[in-house]
C-alpha cells in the first residue's frame, strides 16, 4: 500500500512539473505578446508606464486563457472555452497584473526600465500560475 501511495505521489508531482513546464511555454509566447504591445505602447504611442503594461497585459491574456484551456489545463476544463471560465481568468489574472505592475514601478527607480519590466513578468508567473493551477482550474469532483 505504501508504493502505492509514493507511486501516486509521484505521478501527482509529475503531472505538477507538466502542467508548470506547459504554462512556462505559453508564458514564453505570452512575454513576447506582452513585451511587444508594451514596448510598442511605450515607444511609439507614448503611452504612460502604468497604462502601457495594463494595455500590453489585457493583449495577452485572451492569448493566455485560450491556450491554457487548450493545453496545460485541458482536463480540467475539458477544452472547452466559457464566459465565465474566462471572467475567472482575467480576475486572478488582475492580481497578477497587480504584482506584476507594483513590482515594475518600483524597481523601475532602481534599474533600467526594461529589467524591471523583465523581473515583472517573473513575478507575474509564480502568481498567474499559482492561482491558475488552485483556484481557476482546479480539479472539482462531480458531486454525487
Amino acid at each position: 500500500m505504501d508504493a502505492i501511495a509514493r507511486l501516486a505521489a509521484a505521478l501527482k508531482q509529475r503531472v505538477m512539473l507538466m502542467k508548470a513546464a506547459s504554462f512556462a511555454l505559453i508564458g514564453l509566447i505570452n512575454t513576447v505578446i506582452d513585451l511587444g504591445v508594451f514596448l510598442l505602447a511605450r515607444n511609439v504611442f507614448g503611452l504612460a508606464l502604468v497604462l502601457a503594461n495594463v494595455l500590453a497585459w489585457f493583449v495577452a491574456v485572451a492569448f493566455s486563457y485560450v491556450m491554457n484551456s487548450s493545453v496545460t489545463f485541458a482536463a480540467e476544463s475539458g477544452r472547452k472555452l466559457t464566459w465565465r471560465a474566462y471572467a475567472g481568468f482575467v480576475a486572478s489574472g488582475a492580481v497578477g497584473v497587480t504584482a506584476s505592475t507594483a513590482t515594475l514601478v518600483v524597481l523601475s527607480y532602481v534599474m533600467p526600465e526594461l529589467a524591471a519590466k523583465l523581473a515583472a513578468i517573473g513575478v507575474s508567473f509564480l502568481v498567474n500560475f499559482s492561482l491558475s493551477h488552485f483556484v481557476v482550474f482546479r480539479h472539482r469532483h462531480p458531486r454525487a
